[in-house]
Parts: C-alpha cells; structure tokens; sequence
C-alpha cells in the first residue's frame, strides 16, 4: 500500500530567544540555524522514518533543490516534486522562546504555484485503497480532495494552517481528520475536547477524528470507536515538527493494521521523542527508536 503525500516544501529558519517577539517590539535573537521544512516535507520524512512507502508530490525553486534531495535521501519517493522556474521556494520564519514553544510565519512560494493539472498527473498512478495526505499548505486543495475522491483514495486531511477556505473544501471524502484544538474550534464552532470531536462525527459521519492536544494528549472518535490517550511527560526542547511527526507514525501505523489505541501510542511516543530535540525534519525519530522508547516504558525502565 503507498502513501501520496502531497505537500510542502519550506526553507525552515529559525531563530532562539528568550521569549516570542510581541507587537511593536524588537529582540536580539540569540542563535539562528536553517533546516528543511514544510509540513508537507516533514510528514513525508515521518513516514519513511515509520516504514511507509511513501511518495511525494509538490514543487520548489531553484534555490530549493536541496529539499528535494532530502528527500530522496530519507527514503521518499521525489519522482513528482518539479521544481518551478521564476518561483522561489516556500519557507518559513520560525521563533523558538526558552519554552520550547514556536511562532511560525510562511512564505507559500512554489507551493502556490500547483494547479488542478499538477494534481490530475500526481494522482494517476494511485489505486482505491492508497492513501492520500494532505494538510493546507499548497494551492488547488479543492481539486486534489475531489479528483482523489473520485479515485476512491483513503484521505486523510491535516488541515495546518487553518483558515477560512478550509470550511468550503470537500470534505466528505476524509477518511481521517487530524486537527489541534484551535482547528477543531474553527471547523466545529465548539470549545471543549470532548464536543470538538463530536461534532466533527456529526458533521462527518464517515470519518474519524484525532484531536491532538500536546501534552495533553489525544482523542480518537469514529462512529465506532472513541479512546483517550494521555500525553507523554518529557522536558520539551523545541515543539516544532511534532504534530507532523505524530501524523507520519499515526498513518504508517495504521497501514500497519494495528489497533487504534496502539496508533495512537506510537504517534504519542514518536511526537514526544521529536520535542526533545531541535529542528523540525531533523528531529523526527526512526522506527526503532520509538518501538525501543516503547519497550523500555513496558518493562518500567
């Protein structure tokens, strides 16, 4: 079975300070480092570092060849990244405070520049049953969610960085939602966990839904199943690329065919492993460090 995961690519700069810049203010930044980013680019990596048979699809500029061979050398399938003449490629300026907590702006580069003819030729090779990622990072969402609809791949829909469009994109053809708090707020006008997931169920029934809520942990809710998992307690160095790795290990796991409560395990422990290190691609972990992570938890190391 193979994953399509068509996304972003970004530049990731990054900048350490003592607190999150706030309106009006300057702050000298105390370290500066540059990494490979972009949702699209670290589910991907998160993926094959789960074992996945996972593809690309997406573009960058010129100046983002190196994205690409990334990548390639994490394992991903690069043959449907193009790169864009006259585009530069996405990036991203990321604050990372003494927390470990992150404020992000995007630049959307060549990842605006896809269109509904990009996705028709991404797709073609894909069968009902393969799986199709997306989050809300790249252009032509509405046509890529139908054309994959109507290929009858499994979707499964990451819809960071939320924003209004996301609510009139076709959405009935989702298989897995996974959201945050604040985008499971914006899509269900709800506020607690509990009626989120609820009323996402409500809006659709086909679907299942995982609520990730950092070290609070996470909810699942299909029409039948609902589990709760705590978060894991870890001393957080840099959160940035968790939910992207949580996503990667949640898929790969259930490609596996495991039980919901054990994919969700493995995608708490994965995205608990990832904030203790810096950098977003860098920082996710590989299979068997999360599955030994998980094997010394049993035996109470």
């Amino acid at each position: 079975m193979k994953v399509l995961n068509f996304g972003s690519l970004n530049i990731d700069r990054v900048y350490t300070l003592p607190a999150i810049v706030r309106p009006g203010e300057t702050t000298t930044s105390t370290g500066y480092s540059e990494y490979c980013g972009g949702k699209g680019l670290n589910q991907s990596v998160a993926l094959a570092r789960a074992g996945a048979n996972v593809h690309h699809a997406g573009k960058v500029g010129p100046d983002g060849v190196f994205l690409r061979e990334y990548l390639e050398r994490a394992g991903v399938d690069i043959s449907r990244v193009a790169i864009a003449d006259g585009v530069p490629t996405g990036h991203a300026i990321i604050q990372v405070d003494d927390q470990g907590e992150n404020a992000i702006v995007l630049f959307g580069g060549a990842n605006q520049a896809i269109t509904p003819h990009d996705a028709t030729h991404a797709l073609k090779d894909f069968q009902p049953g393969d799986f199709l990622l997306l989050q809300n990072e790249i252009s032509s969402l509405p046509e890529i969610l139908q054309y994959a609809g109507d290929r009858e791949l499994t979707i499964v829909f990451n819809p960071a960085p939320m924003t209004p469009e996301v609510l009139n994109y076709p959405l009935d053809g989702v298989k897995y939602f996974i959201v945050n708090e604040i985008e499971g707020q914006c899509i269900t006008g709800e506020k607690t966990p509990e009626s989120i997931v609820s009323k996402f169920i409500e809006k659709f029934p086909s679907a299942g839904v995982v609520l990730t809520m950092g070290k609070k942990g996470v909810y699942f809710l299909s029409q039948s199943e609902s589990l709760y998992m705590p978060g894991e307690r870890v001393d957080a160095m840099d959160t940035t690329g968790a939910g992207d790795t949580f996503t990667g290990y949640f898929i790969a796991s259930i490609i596996e065919g495991k039980p919901m409560e054990d994919c969700l395990k493995t995608s708490n422990t994965a995205s608990a492993l990832c904030v203790t290190r810096a950098g977003a691609a860098e920082s996710i972990p590989y299979k068997e460090e999360v599955l030994d992570t998980m094997r010394n938890e049993n035996n109470g190391n």
